[in-house]
Parts: C-alpha cells; structure tokens; sequence
C-alpha cells in the first residue's frame, strides 16, 4: 500500500498584505467620500466658529475700536467669576431648563400613552399632537404674547368671564413672567418628546403586555414591568437632550420678554448676546459661550458615562 502526501502550499512572500485587504481598503476610501460631503459643512460651520469663539474669548476684542485687538489670557473668565448677573443669569437658565424638561416629558409620556390606544381618528390626533413643534419659535412667542395681553389676551379675558379677577399682565410681573415662559416652553417642546416616547412604545412587543394581562397585573403593573423598562433608554435620552436644547434656548424667551423683567428671565444665552451685540463686548461674551459650553459637555460626558457603565444601550 503506498501512502501519497500532498504537498504543502507554497508561502506567500513575507510583507505582502493578502489580497483580500485590497477590497476593504478600497471599501474604507469609497466611506470617506462618502462621508466627505457631510463633514465639511460640519467642519466649517460648526467646529470652525467654535474654535474661533476659544480663541476670541482670551482677547480683548470689542466693536467699533480702531486699536488691534490684543491677546489677554484669562482675564475675560476672571472678571466672569465675579459678574453676579451672569451667575444670577445661569440660575435662572438651570431653573428654566429643569422646569421645562421635567413637565414636558411627563406631559408627553402621558399623551404618548394615549395616542397609543386605539382610538377612534387616532391619525388625526397625532397629527394636532406635532403641530407646536412645526411651528417656529418666533411665530409660537408672537401668539403667546398676545395670549398674555394684559388687555384683549385670551387669558385675562377668560379669567374676567369665569369672576377670577380683572387680569394681569403676566410677562412683565416679576412672580409671573418666569412660570409663564416656562409653560410657553412646556407646550411648544412637547411634540418632540412626545413622538419619541410614541416610537418607543409602538417597539414594545404587544405579547408581553398580553401576557401580563394574563397573569392579572392591572395597568400600573404593567407599566412599571413592562412598558417602563422598554421606554427607560429612551427617556434617558430624550430627558438629556431636552436639557440642553432648553438650556441653550434664545428666540422664544426673547420674543416672549427680552430677559425681562429685572432680569427674571434672563437666560445665559440672551445674556451673553446682549454682551455681544447690544454692547459690543465680543470677547467678554465669548468667554461667557465657553463656560456654557463646557458645562454642557461636563453633563453630557456624566449622561454617557452612566450609560456605558450601566451597560444601556438605546
């Protein structure tokens, strides 16, 4: 019996990379221009102004001067440290933030859970749900205004029918003017949370709500075993996003009181533009967008964080 043994291989030359890399090589080149399209707008519009805004917050750097603007290291942050109207102005945009984002999402958690029912012209319920959310910022301040007209406003005129009261002007009291903006902000960020939390629900497998059905939990069982752990990634998410959009707002508590009044809504973005624009301190409000920003990234960087460590993923 003879035993035939085949010969091994021959061995490709050491160094050559296998021919199978060329086609993933060529195949991460085509994703970058792909991509390129994408990041250059990106890279111009968005990171280029924010490097530019670090760099002109350690300058002097003011309109309408004819000296040079001069580099002066930290000072702009140093005389921030001791600007009370800034600190009082960053109270007040926290205060803002939370008490916006805490109502709008249990306010669009329960809408959500509504407009997940089968209801009788349910489509058309959430189209009306979106509709503040279409809506732009200026155009929702304008018809709130006229909602707080102390004198022709729907509210105050509703008050006077019901015998409540004459009215009052509710964007220039100094009690009123910050819960007032608040609901403005409560009712026109809501559709966003809300189709959100819609989106997540209708994810949820209906069986397993059957299910608990079945084993007779009533519905605020089912919601905390059921509905909530499916929706908590997404409400993490949401919640955290919701905080910096709110945070960062402008148009419509500038549309709605300019800061007013006495500074009681006077928000650290419409601070540091009154710096910029009305008094012409480009580099003072330039520091004031670099504390924001870094604030803002310290929270999202914690946001993360938790999310990595407790192993959640959205």
């Amino acid at each position: 019996m003879t035993l035939v043994t085949e010969a091994p291989p021959p061995r490709k030359p050491a160094g050559r990379k296998p021919d199978r890399d060329r086609p993933r090589q060529a195949l991460d080149h085509g994703a970058w221009f792909l991509v390129l399209p994408a990041l250059i707008p990106i890279l111009v519009l968005s990171v280029g102004p924010l490097l530019y805004g670090i760099l002109l917050a350690f300058t002097d750097a003011q309109s309408g001067r004819t000296e040079p603007t001069r580099w002066i290291g930290g000072l702009n942050f140093r005389d921030l440290l001791h600007d009370t109207l800034f600190w009082e102005s960053f109270r007040v945009g926290l205060v803002w933030a939370v008490g916006v984002t805490v109502p709008q999402f249990l306010l669009a958690l329960g809408l959500a859970l509504l407009l997940n029912q089968d209801l009788r012209l349910r489509w058309a319920a959430r189209a009306l749900a979106i509709i503040p959310w279409a809506m732009p910022e200026v155009v929702v301040g304008i018809m709130w205004r006229l909602v707080y007209n102390p004198d022709a406003g729907i509210l105050n005129e509703t008050l006077r029918d019901l015998g409540l009261g004459s009215g009052r002007d509710w964007l220039s009291g100094l009690a009123t003017a910050l819960p007032a903006v608040i609901l403005v902000g409560v009712w026109a960020g809501m559709p966003q949370t809300t189709v959100a939390l819609l989106a997540g629900l209708q994810n949820t497998p209906r069986e397993l709500h059957e299910a608990a059905a079945v084993d007779g939990a009533g519905a605020w069982r089912r919601f905390r075993t059921v509905t909530w752990p499916a929706l908590r990634p997404i409400a993490l998410a949401i919640t955290a996003l919701n905080l910096i959009w709110n945070f960062n707002s402008f148009a419509l508590v500038y549309v709605l009181t300019n800061g007013g009044p006495g500074g009681r809504t006077r928000l650290p973005m419409l601070f540091a533009y009154e710096e910029a624009f009305r008094y012409g301190q480009f580099g003072y409000a330039a520091a004031m967008g670099c504390v924001m920003v870094a604030v803002i990234s310290i929270a999202l960087a914690v946001f993360l964080a938790g999310r990595l460590k407790g192993g959640d993923d959205a």
